[in-house]
């Protein structure tokens, strides 16, 4: 090298720095073990290119990773019936310090499969986006396993008429409290937006064998194009699906055809994404 050489920086500048990502869930009770909050935010941060700020929101820190931000459920001021807890506690004016910021939240009992920077860039706007649920005609319900939402005034009655109508809400709804939220998202913006279709499928609907084959076929690994999330909604969960185990069926000794059906075989592909 000649005392004239030197070494220049690149012309090329540097792409500017992605966003971070707020991805949020609960838990609360013994349902679910620290290893589901543990596996959602490791399956979330190696299917990303986001840098990601993983919230979980619960009464038991207990066993969590160092890097999950834990935030305690917002309290209100009735005691909410079973699933309601997670529709009442989200739709505070300023969840965790976040107003004014765009979420993601993601059941505990979801796998992800392949990259999520799409999903994460997907929202034009400041609205609200979840899955078209599976088991529902038409477009007025929304499958609640993964949703997205800016922080605001804009959806704290989601809250509050539960508050002040919680035993009409009950009566209509029973544990029905996805119906609940997307029937009040429906009230502000006319209707649902949902993800592109292609992106989630259900372990239930699309992996599980036919009833009568469960016994002798374990659920086929969802070969969709452009999957990047299997949803696990009702039984069974993922470690039991994994173990082929179904949960207690003995409420059901005089019903032959529900001991028969909810039945599953071994599912081993689910070790190479859940953890």
């Amino acid at each position: 090298m000649t005392e004239h050489s030197q070494t220049h920086p690149s012309s090329t500048p540097e792409a500017p720095p992605k966003e971070r990502i707020n991805v949020i869930c609960i838990k609360w009770g013994v349902g679910y073990p620290a290893n589901y909050v543990n596996n959602l935010k490791s399956m979330v941060k190696r299917n990303t290119t986001y840098e990601i700020d993983f919230y979980c929101f619960t009464d038991d820190f207990n066993g969590l990773d160092g890097d999950v931000i834990t935030k305690p459920i917002p309290e209100i001021k009735v005691t909410p019936s079973g699933c309601f807890k997670r529709e009442t506690a989200f739709f505070s004016p300023n969840l965790g310090g976040l107003k004014g910021q765009r979420v993601f939240y993601f059941d505990l009992d979801v796998i992800m499969i392949n990259n999520l920077d799409s999903l994460f860039a997907y929202p034009p706007n400041d609205e609200f986006y979840i899955i078209n649920d599976w088991a529902s005609d038409g477009d007025r319900v929304g499958q609640g396993s993964c949703f997205s939402w800016v922080i605001s005034d804009r959806y704290n009655d989601i809250t509050t008429y539960y508050e002040d109508n919680k035993s009409a809400v009950d009566l209509k709804y029973g544990t029905a409290s996805q119906e609940y939220l997307s029937d009040k998202i429906i009230e502000k913006q006319a209707r649902l937006n949902f993800w592109p279709e292609e992106w989630f499928c259900s372990f239930r609907f699309h992996c599980l064998p036919s009833p009568l084959l469960r016994h002798f076929k374990a659920p086929r690994f969802p070969e969709k194009k452009d999957l990047k999330v299997v949803v696990f909604h009702g039984y069974p969960n993922p470690q039991e699906a994994l173990e082929g185990r179904w949960p207690d069926k003995r409420k059901h000794h005089w019903k032959i055809w529900k001991k028969l059906y909810k039945h599953v075989q071994p599912t081993l592909w689910i070790k190479d994404y859940w953890h």
